[in-house]
């Protein structure tokens, strides 16, 4: 395989997740009971033998990259290898990151001194699993300058994506950013073929169409500027995310949104997950500090500590509690008679004695009082802490109740 160089783009605000990126970049938000969001991405590197990783972070970047200082310092610098988080620096001049292509452009520096073949660009805030070898292989057999992986998405959501149009050999003849009327796969009226934001270029090439996106007056992005030009100039060509998935599902969520993050999370408490986490062949990485084991307690008739179709995570204690279809992170405690329903909790949430939480989102560290009730009453809820259209109750990290 030729020399490759994977740059993962993990500086979005995240506004439409606060509260829960009030402190975080959106790559560091916790995921899944005891990941975060961007362990998917690296999980997914180094599963598929990339062993140079740049991680290029901005805002609030300071709980990314100790997550990755302390759970990703994994690989050998003596043999070249590493994985390794960029703040942005304004090498450049002196604006922060204008946009995805932007964000490369001011490291541009990390080409010139890596000198990769290709480089295979990511986004940090996706959940999903995938061998990019796959990918990777498909770009240097077709010899083409740019490949852009694709997965097929209901049309009603072509909004939300930048929409991809193939001919019969996959080669990409149009691209639309968010449309409102979409091009649509042939043969399926109902579906469109979504840009996943990972990109395989041809380094040469790259840095060539980055300078000049840099001299024009655009927004700087990969999906709004680079690729609607270069498919007039070069050879651009969509990858089939279902030839690559390590899932076997076609599982891919974005979870940009705080709707989408409950969703993708109550995901994997079905009976049978679309993503599984339990796969051995392709397990989920993460940095975990030492907890000590879950455990539930029964007190006396009517004080059983019970979790079912739920996840509990290392450092729970549900004594007399009842947990029901949630996902609890470490170190959570869930006091007698207390109910949680259709919750996530992050870590050190102290769920006080007859309590009752449901469709609720739990930041760090929040004591619940005994007696209270969350997503019972939107209402009252609303007076209190961040409520989505769909009824979602997110609790702020470490707030006082």
């Amino acid at each position: 395989m030729k020399k490759v160089l994977a740059m993962i783009l993990a500086g979005g605000r995240g506004e439409r997740l606060y509260p829960l990126t009030r402190d975080r970049a959106k790559p560091a938000v916790p995921f899944g009971a005891i990941y975060r969001i961007i362990d998917f991405t690296l999980s997914n590197c180094l599963h598929s033998g990339m062993r140079r990783i740049y991680a290029l972070t901005q805002y609030k970047s300071t709980s990314l990259s100790r997550h990755i200082q302390l759970g990703w310092n994994i690989l050998s610098a003596p043999l070249g290898e590493f994985i390794e988080a960029i703040p942005a620096q304004q090498r450049i001049d002196e604006h922060w990151y204008q946009g995805t292509a932007d964000a490369i452009f001011q490291n541009i520096y990390t080409l010139q001194v890596e000198r990769p073949d290709l480089v295979l660009i990511l986004s940090g805030d996706h959940i999903y699993k995938m061998d990019y070898r796959k990918m990777i292989a498909f770009h240097l057999e077709k010899g083409v300058d740019l490949t852009v992986a694709a997965i097929r998405m209901d049309r009603k959501l072509s909004r939300e994506f930048g929409v991809i149009e193939v001919d019969g050999d996959w080669r990409i003849v149009g691209f639309q950013e968010k449309p409102e009327e979409p091009k649509t796969i042939p043969g399926d009226p109902g579906g469109i073929l979504a840009s996943m934001g990972i990109y395989v270029f041809n380094t040469e090439v790259l840095v060539r169409r980055l300078i000049e996106d840099a001299r024009s007056d655009s927004s700087h992005d990969f999906g709004k500027d680079i690729i609607p030009i270069m498919i007039g100039k070069d050879q651009v060509f969509a990858f089939d995310f279902r030839q690559g998935d390590r899932g076997g599902t076609g599982y891919w969520r974005d979870v940009g949104s705080i709707d989408a993050y409950y969703e993708a999370n109550m995901d994997l408490i079905s009976v049978i997950p679309q993503l599984n986490l339990y796969d051995s062949q392709w397990p989920i990485l993460t940095y975990q500090p030492t907890s000590p084991p879950a455990k539930t307690v029964w007190i006396e008739e009517g004080r059983v500590g019970t979790a079912l179709n739920s996840i509990i995570s290392n450092g729970c204690i549900i004594s007399g509690g009842n947990v029901k279809r949630s996902i609890l992170s470490p170190n959570v405690t869930v006091h007698s008679f207390a109910e949680i329903e259709d919750s996530i909790l992050l870590e050190g949430v102290d769920v006080g004695r007859k309590t009752k939480i449901k469709r609720t989102i739990i930041d760090k560290e929040v004591q619940i009082p005994p007696g209270m009730e969350i997503g019972y009453h939107q209402d009252e809820d609303e007076k209190r802490f961040t409520v989505t259209a769909s009824g979602i109750v997110v609790v702020p990290k470490g707030i006082r109740l």
